[in-house]
């Protein structure tokens, strides 16, 4: 009895008691029901796909941010504190060139044939002091500049001056020279030939 009565509770299972036609559109309506769960789970993949798809970004977005803003703050440090030691030096730099421009204003100012014998002494004094605090204050600035008079660049510096002045000594004489150091082994072949066509001729008559 109890099997009898799920029958008759079970649409689907009661087939017995369903005429073809009934039949035929319940066959019909499990069809349209089986394709709305298939579109309601394509719709529901598509969603998924579409949440991890913003999961992955939203992380993505997330770790990049936090990296950034360390390194970002890291490089500001960094950024200020260079900052601020790049002022620093171009206050010292500055400060050395004012310097550098009085001292050697002083000293370019100074003409001995000026003086007059009576104030001798005390201008060879001043002249004296005027040098010793540029030398005073230029070795104060080694630190600061970190340059060795003695160093390379100040070394070729110097040679390339010496050697303009040494070009411009030379002038013409020197390339005159020169040039008759040049062709002086041609003209020493040219009196031989010359030497042996006379000997030549005097020897034929």
């Amino acid at each position: 009895m109890s099997s009898d009565r799920h029958q008759d509770n079970d649409p689907y299972l009661n087939l017995n008691a369903e005429d073809p036609g009934e039949l035929t559109d319940k066959v019909q309506q499990v069809r349209a029901e089986l394709e709305a769960l298939k579109q309601k789970q394509e719709e529901i993949e598509r969603e998924k796909s579409r949440l991890e798809e913003l999961k992955r970004r939203q992380d993505a977005l997330d770790e990049g941010r936090s990296e950034m803003l360390d390194k970002l703050t890291r490089a500001l440090v960094v950024v200020h504190r260079e900052t601020e030691e790049s002022q620093k030096r171009v206050e010292q730099l500055s400060a050395i060139h004012h310097s550098f421009t009085q001292h050697l204003q002083q000293i370019d100012s100074i003409s001995p044939r000026s003086w007059s014998p009576q104030n001798l002494s005390k201008e060879l004094s001043r002249a004296i002091s005027m040098v010793e605090d540029a030398r005073a204050d230029y070795n104060r600035s080694q630190a600061k500049l970190s340059v060795d008079t003695s160093g390379d660049a100040i070394a070729n510096a110097a040679q390339g001056d010496y050697a303009d002045l040494v070009d411009e000594e030379r002038g013409l004489l020197y390339w005159v020279r020169a040039g008759f150091a040049f062709t002086l082994p041609l003209q020493i072949i040219g009196i031989l030939v010359l030497l042996i066509l006379i000997w030549s001729l005097t020897a034929s008559k």
